[in-house]
């Protein structure tokens, strides 16, 4: 099943979140400004979490407000 069909299913919030934490774990490089890198990781620093799990929790946060 794909994210989009899940949204046309009305699936819950905890169905979206479960369905975003599944699956096999794929490395992705992106290039980002360092300004917003090094913000984003001050602010994961601050929440007690890695950068890498705190664009984690941003994209899960982001994609299951947009399904509601």
């Amino acid at each position: 099943m794909k994210y989009s069909e899940l949204l046309d299913s009305g699936a819950a919030a905890g169905e979206l979140q479960s369905f975003l934490v599944g699956g096999d774990v794929v490395p992705v490089s992106m290039r980002i400004p360092e300004n917003l890198r090094d913000a984003a990781k001050e602010a994961a620093e601050l929440s007690g979490m890695s950068f890498t799990s705190y664009v984690k929790m941003c994209l899960i946060e982001r994609l299951v407000e947009r399904g509601r």
